[in-house]
C-alpha cells in the first residue's frame, strides 16, 4: 500500500503535536467546571485513573493503526483489514472520525471565538470596576450578537486552517513547538500569581484532598467521560499523527508523556482558576460559565486583575488554537488519500467547518428558537452529541479493531514495547478500557 512521505522531524516534535491535539478546551475550559461541579479530589482522582486504565491505552491503539498503515485514517483501516483478512468495511470508521472531529471543531471554533473576544475586553481594561451584574449582562449581550460572533469565528477559523495549508513540517510542526513551551510558560506563571492570592491553600486542599464520602456513579462516569474527551482519542485525530510517527520512537513512552503534560495541563489550570474563585469567596460550582463569567468578576476586583486576566484568556487562545489546528489535520490527510491536492482539502475543510459553525454561532440569537433535534439547538447538539457519544464509539471500535482485529506481529511492531509491554497493552485493553469505553458510550446514549 502506498504510504504517506511526511514525517515529524523529530521523537519531540510527535509529543508537542499529539499533546496539542489533546490540550485545549477540555482541560481549560471544561476540566475545571467539570471538577467544580464534581467535588474536586473527589472526581480528579478517579479522572487520573480512567486516563490510565482508559485513555493511555486507547490512545496507543489508535496511534499504532496509523503507524503500521502509514496512510491517511480511513486508508490506513481499509489497507490493514484487508491484509488482516477482515472487511475491508473497517475503513468507514476513518470516515465516521473525520465526521466527528468536523462536528467538534465546528463549535470548538465558536467558542474559541470567545476567547479572541475576552483576550481584547481584557487587555482594554473593560473588566476593571464592573460589577458582577455588568459582567455577566455583558456576556449575554455578546451572545446576542451575531455579527461578532460570526466575526471571532471566522477569525479563529482562518488562523486555524493558514497553519494547516502550510503541512506538517512547515505549519503544525514549527507553530507546536513555539506555542506549546509558550503554553506551559504562561500555566506557570499564572500559577505562580495564585501562590500569592489567599485562596491558593484552600485551592489546592479542593483539588488535591480527596473526600470519599463524595465519590458518586456519577462523578465516576463524568471522570470517564472526562479523560476520554480530553486526550482526544475516538476521532482518528491521533491515528492520522501515527502515520507521521518516527520509526525510531516508543509509541508507550510517547503516549505515557502526552498524559502526564495533558494531565499536568488540567492540575495547573485549576490551581490558577480556583486560587482566584476562593480568594474572591465565589462558587467553584458555576458551570461552563465559570470561564466567562466568574473569572472576569473574580479578577476585575484584585490588583493587576486586568494584566492576569488577559494572559489567562491568551494562555486559552493558544491552548484552543493549536487543537483546532491539529484536529483539522486528519480530516484534510483524509481527503488528501483520496488524492486531493492540500491547499483544496484545507479550503473545502475550512469552507464546510465555517458553514456550520454558522449554525452554532447563530444558535444564541437569530436561531434560538430553532431546535431541530430532542429540544436542543444547534449549538447544544454539537457541543454534547459528538464529544458524549461519537467519541466513545469511534473509540469502543478503535479499540477493539487495534486489540482483535490486527495480527499480533502488526502490532508488535508498531507498537515498539516487545512481548512484556505488548502482552500487558493487550490484556489491559481487552478486559479494561473497551468495557470502561462501553459504560462511558452508554451513558452518553442514556
Amino acid at each position: 500500500m502506498s504510504k504517506t512521505l511526511e514525517r515529524w522531524g523529530s521523537k519531540r516534535a510527535f509529543i508537542l503535536a499529539v499533546t496539542g491535539a489533546a490540550v485545549g478546551l477540555g482541560n481549560i475550559w471544561r476540566f475545571p467546571y467539570v471538577a467544580g461541579e464534581n467535588g474536586g479530589a473527589a472526581f480528579l482522582l478517579v479522572y487520573v485513573a480512567f486516563v490510565l486504565l482508559l485513555g493511555i491505552p486507547v490512545m496507543m491503539a489508535e496511534i499504532l493503526i496509523g503507524r503500521a498503515g502509514r496512510q491517511g485514517p480511513m486508508q490506513s483501516l481499509g489497507a490493514l483489514a484487508v491484509e488482516a483478512g477482515a472487511s475491508r468495511h473497517w475503513r468507514w470508521l476513518g470516515l465516521f472520525g473525520a465526521f466527528t472531529v468536523f462536528c467538534i471543531l465546528s463549535f470548538y471554533s465558536v467558542v474559541s471565538g470567545w476567547s479572541i473576544e475576552f483576550l481584547v475586553a481584557s487587555i482594554n481594561g473593560n473588566f476593571e470596576g464592573a460589577s458582577a451584574a455588568d459582567i455577566g449582562a455583558g456576556f449575554e449581550a455578546f451572545l446576542d450578537n451575531p455579527g461578532l460572533l460570526i466575526f471571532n469565528h471566522s477569525l479563529f477559523l482562518l488562523m486555524t486552517m493558514a497553519v494547516v495549508a502550510a503541512g506538517v513540517a512547515k505549519g503544525l510542526e514549527r507553530l507546536n513547538n513555539l506555542l506549546m513551551p509558550l503554553l506551559y510558560g504562561l500555566l506557570l506563571l499564572l500559577a505562580g500569581y495564585a501562590a500569592t492570592t489567599d485562596g491558593f491553600g484552600t485551592a489546592l486542599a479542593w483539588l488535591f484532598l480527596p473526600s470519599f464520602d463524595a465519590l458518586t456513579p456519577s462523578i465516576v462516569v463524568h471522570a470517564m467521560g472526562h479523560a476520554f474527551f480530553t486526550l482526544a482519542v475516538g476521532a482518528c485525530a491521533l491515528m492520522a499523527y501515527g502515520a507521521y510517527m518516527p520509526d525510531e520512537q516508543s509509541l508507550p513512552r510517547a503516549a505515557v508523556a502526552v498524559a502526564v503534560l495533558d494531565i499536568s495541563v488540567a492540575l495547573l489550570a485549576g490551581i490558577a482558576i480556583f486560587s482566584v474563585v476562593f480568594a474572591q469567596g465565589m462558587d467553584p460550582a458555576d458551570g461552563p460559565g465559570l470561564m466567562f463569567v466568574t473569572l472576569p468578576i473574580a479578577f476585575s476586583e484584585l490588583p493587576w486583575g486586568s494584566l492576569w486576566l488577559s494572559l489567562f484568556f491568551l494562555l486559552l487562545l493558544l491552548a484552543t488554537w493549536t487543537s483546532a489546528i491539529n484536529l483539522a489535520e486528519p480530516m484534510v490527510a483524509t481527503l488528501q488519500g483520496l488524492g486531493w491536492r492540500r491547499s483544496r482539502a484545507t479550503a473545502v475543510v475550512a469552507l464546510s467547518v465555517w458553514l456550520i459553525g454558522l449554525l452554532s454561532a447563530l444558535s444564541f440569537s437569530t436561531l434560538a428558537d430553532f431546535r431541530p433535534f430532542l429540544g436542543r439547538n444547534v449549538f447544544e447538539l454539537v457541543s454534547s452529541i459528538p464529544p458524549d457519544v461519537f467519541l466513545p464509539l469511534g473509540g469502543l471500535l478503535i479499540a477493539i479493531f487495534a486489540a482483535w482485529v490486527l495480527p499480533r506481529d502488526t502490532v508488535m511492531t508498531a507498537l515498539g514495547a516487545g512481548e512484556r509491554g505488548y502482552q500487558w497493552w493487550r490484556a489491559v485493553i481487552r478486559w479494561v478500557s473497551i468495557p470502561l469505553t462501553l459504560i462511558v458510550l452508554l451513558s452518553g446514549l442514556l
